[in-house]
């Protein structure tokens, strides 16, 4: 392991290769007997272990907890040529046929609440809910955001094919996308986790979500959903956060007063609400008191 995570929750973390799509890096907490799965879908520029691992100890203590690299981040699936938000969305059906995991709930951060979206639209049967945490049906509409979707394709084009571009990395992206970590020791793990994406993937990643929209289908969802909304995003903002609340039929909506790093800055206040959105989504339990991170308490 590059970073502990916790020895109470024995995380264990391993190589997949998924059949005909390639290898990827897995995160596995089993959880208790019986217990409901999630499968964590992580944000842009990010690794599974940066967006996930500080909660993955909470979580493990109520569910069967999977997280994975996407292609081309971290230890993800090379991505090829181009990178597209539906083969991701693929690759985690194809996980969870793999590890035989008949339903899940499919827990969406940023990036990957888009592609725990397009889960849904492309894998129904798969999902028994939806937990999408600071994301948006779609994050076109300024000028300046259209003028970065016009772009963005020829940066991409332009790091792909100068070799001396390519190695360059997502760091410093990612850290705008972050904002400030005030502690040193993490601001360093998150630098080093970052690096793991090379900047080519991060710009086609960002063009991949200027492109997506699931404003005219995702009134279709017919799972439990909740929604966790980060009142004090600078990158999602919190009208579009609430406006796909609003768009799912039943979504249940967890307000936590942070900004779009919270899983990282603040792990232990975001678990808490992490908490209760993924149990407010299992079958049975909407109407239940969810449990709390001192109920995990040893």
């Amino acid at each position: 392991m590059r970073h502990a995570l916790s020895n109470a929750a024995a995380p264990r973390s391993r190589l997949v290769e998924l059949p005909g799509r390639g290898v990827t890096r897995v995160w596995e907490c089993p959880g208790p007997p019986g217990a409901g799965t999630l499968v964590l879908i992580h944000g842009l520029t990010f690794t599974a272990e940066l967006n996930w691992g500080k909660v993955l100890e909470p979580l493990s203590g109520h569910f069967r907890v999977i997280a994975l690299d996407l292609r081309g981040h971290g230890d993800g699936i090379r991505p090829g040529w181009a990178f597209r938000l539906e083969d991701c969305a693929d690759d985690v059906a194809v996980l969870a046929q793999y590890l035989g995991i008949g339903s899940f709930a499919a827990v969406g951060y940023s990036m990957g609440g888009m592609i725990a979206q397009l889960l849904y639209r492309r894998h129904a049967a798969l999902l028994s809910g939806l937990v999408l945490c600071a994301t948006a049906r779609n994050v076109l509409g300024t000028p300046a955001e259209r003028l970065a979707a016009l772009t963005l394709p020829g940066i991409a084009a332009a790091l792909q094919w100068n070799p001396l571009l390519r190695p360059v990395s997502a760091e410093v992206l990612g850290m705008a996308l972050l904002g400030p970590v005030g502690d040193p020791a993490t601001a360093a793990w998150v630098r080093a986790q970052l690096s793991r994406t090379s900047l080519a993937t991060a710009i086609a990643a960002v063009q991949a979500v200027c492109d997506f929209s699931s404003h005219t289908w995702i009134s279709q969802v017919g799972v439990p959903a909740a929604v966790i909304v980060t009142t004090g995003d600078r990158i999602v903002p919190v009208n579009r956060q609430l406006k796909l609340a609003r768009a799912i039929p039943g979504a249940s909506v967890h307000e936590i007063a942070a900004d779009h790093a919270v899983c990282i800055t603040a792990p232990q206040l975001f678990a808490e609400v992490l908490l209760q959105a993924c149990w407010s989504v299992m079958p049975g339990r909407a109407t239940q008191a969810g449990p709390t991170l001192a109920d995990a308490a040893p």
